[in-house]
Formats: C-alpha cells, sequence, structure tokens
C-alpha cells in the first residue's frame, strides 16, 4: 500500500514542477515539489507523512523564493 500511495504523490508532484519566472510562482511550485518529496519521504522512513509534507513544503517555498530564473528555469507553469 505504500508503494502505491509514494507512487500516486511523486506523479503529482512530477505535474506541478514547472517553476515558472515570478517569485511567487518558484515559491508555489517549490512548495509543492517540497511537500510531495517530503511527504514520499516521511512515509517510506516510518514518519508522520503530514509532518514530513509540511517540513518539506516549507523548505521548498523557501528555495523557490530564494531562487531565480536564472538559477534554475524549467519553464512556464502548469497553472499559467
Amino acid at each position: 500500500m505504500r508503494v502505491h500511495q509514494a507512487l500516486a504523490m511523486t506523479v503529482v508532484a512530477m505535474t506541478l514542477t514547472a517553476c515558472g519566472e515570478s517569485k511567487s510562482d518558484r515559491a508555489l511550485s517549490g512548495a509543492a515539489i517540497g511537500a510531495g518529496a517530503g511527504a514520499i519521504g516521511s512515509s517510506l522512513v516510518g514518519g508522520s507523512t503530514a509532518g514530513g509534507a509540511l517540513v518539506g513544503g516549507a523548505v521548498g517555498a523557501a528555495a523557490g523564493g530564494l531562487t531565480d530564473k536564472d538559477d534554475i528555469n524549467l519553464g512556464k507553469p502548469a497553472w499559467r
């Protein structure tokens, strides 16, 4: 069951991986990627999935907000 959950979360995270050009787009996509990665990582090691998603989302949002399009540019976000 955990493998199916991890796979589903990975697919959802991969659909949201476009970083965008503005700081807010980058922070949003970073938060989504970080939350997915944190939830998956935490559930795989037996920790709290929600806690992992919360920490991963915060770290991802900070990383996305602190970078600019010259650092990492994955194109236009899916929601634009």
